[in-house]
């Protein structure tokens, strides 16, 4: 078979074997299809498939095919991540921002502080840490991974659940909102790079020169041109970012996060979230998988499989969980909210796949951690995000008067 049959036979694979699971296996009450691709591509990687037939692996995921499908997930991730920034909406957070603020910063800190403890841990074993990474980036990457929320797939299970234009739905996208930005800028200063500081100041300059000049011309053109010119816009800032050193999707989410939403039709930006995550995301879910790895020894350690790596996605999910729990907690006891409405709030702001992915994808690019540290990461965001349906729906019946709060 040539190339183009075989990249076609993967493409088959990863549409197709995840909505079968989803479909018959009834899985959308703990595990929505998001989360089953996720699954689906961590099952279709090397540690999986290629370890149960590795002829079969190597042959549909050669090279060349998988040179194909990381084209096409790079462009599905920049586009999703242009899209999640331009969906930030921080003129609310800014009219509540004494309780955006308190919230947002216990719902991020309380979890990155417990997360950067247990990557503390975690480099008492050779193995973890990435081969281009200082102990203090690979500390603060883990922990701020125990820390993210997803706003994207957060705004999925909100509209699953019937509360995302409730109050309460409302106000959680606030605190999801602020959150993300200091995700972001803690990323940029993880990637700091000092021996490229020049390049990195001087796009951070000219992206700060050229977002005013786009800014005034989006409010001259028609709408329909403006998504044309945003693509274009994204385009140019993904490659000034990587070419900076400060990886392409910082530039995709810099490239959104400067746009306003009003500009664009809500419902076609809807539309375009939906169709990217349809269309094109499973494939950058398959390349996610095809990354990640259970022999800790790989990393340059002393050896270690399954365990030890299912091992680590515990106690991070664990650091990640009470964190958050913890410190929306402790919001609820300084804003005085009602008695049920912390522990609703904690466990939605659980949701962490993709963004969580996108992150732990981006410092494996630049080996702040190792694949088998990706690998434990990538568990801990899918059992993260599992968790949240089954714990926040009963929930729900019990605190009705608490949805149409909205501060």
């Amino acid at each position: 078979m040539n190339t183009t049959e075989i990249f076609l036979i993967a493409m088959l694979i990863i549409f197709s074997l995840p909505y079968l699971v989803w479909r018959l296996g009834r899985t959308d009450y703990y595990a929505p299809l998001v989360v089953v691709q996720i699954v689906a591509g961590i099952l279709l990687g090397p540690g999986v498939l290629g370890a149960a037939f590795p002829d079969y692996y190597r042959f549909v995921f050669n090279p060349q095919v998988i040179t194909a499908l990381n084209g096409v997930a790079w462009w599905a991730v920049m586009l999703f991540v242009w899209i999640a920034g331009i969906e930030l909406d921080l003129r609310q957070a800014w009219a509540h921002r004494r309780e955006s603020g308190i919230t947002a910063g216990l719902a991020l800190g309380a979890p990155l502080v417990l997360g950067c403890v247990a990557a503390i841990a975690m480099l008492a074993v050779p193995g973890w840490i990435g081969p281009k990474a200082e102990r203090w980036q690979f500390v603060l990457g883990v922990g701020m991974s125990c820390a993210v929320t997803a706003l994207p797939i957060l705004i999925l299970l909100m509209e699953k659940l019937e509360i995302l234009r409730r109050p309460i739905g409302q106000r959680i996208l606030r605190y999801a909102s602020l959150d993300d930005i200091a995700i972001w800028g803690v990323l940029a200063l993880i990637l700091l790079d000092w021996q490229r500081v020049g390049k990195q100041a001087a796009f951070l300059a000219l992206f700060g020169l050229t977002s005013v000049l786009l800014r005034k011309l989006m409010l001259r053109i028609p709408e329909r041109d403006r998504w044309y010119v945003g693509l274009i816009w994204l385009a140019a800032c993904a490659f000034g970012a990587d070419w900076s050193g400060l990886h392409f999707m910082v530039g995709a989410f810099l490239a959104g996060a400067v746009m306003d939403s009003h500009w664009f039709d809500q419902a076609q930006m809807d539309l375009l979230r939906h169709h990217v995550l349809l269309v094109m995301m499973p494939v950058f879910f398959l390349s996610t998988g095809l990354r990640t790895n259970w022999d800790i020894s790989a990393g340059g350690g002393g050896g270690g499989g399954f365990a030890a790596v299912f091992l680590a996605a515990g106690w991070l999910l664990l650091a990640s969980v009470v964190g958050k729990l913890a410190g929306i907690h402790a919001a609820g006891r300084v804003l005085g909210w009602q008695r049920g409405e912390a522990s609703l709030i904690g466990w939605l702001l659980q949701t962490k796949a993709l963004i969580m992915i996108i992150f732990a994808n981006i410092l494996l690019d630049k080996a702040v951690i190792t694949n088998a540290t990706f690998t434990a990461l990538l568990l801990m965001a899918v059992a993260s995000t599992m968790l949240t349906v089954p714990v926040v729906t009963p929930m729900l019946r019990r605190l009705e008067a608490v949805l149409g709060r909205s501060g």
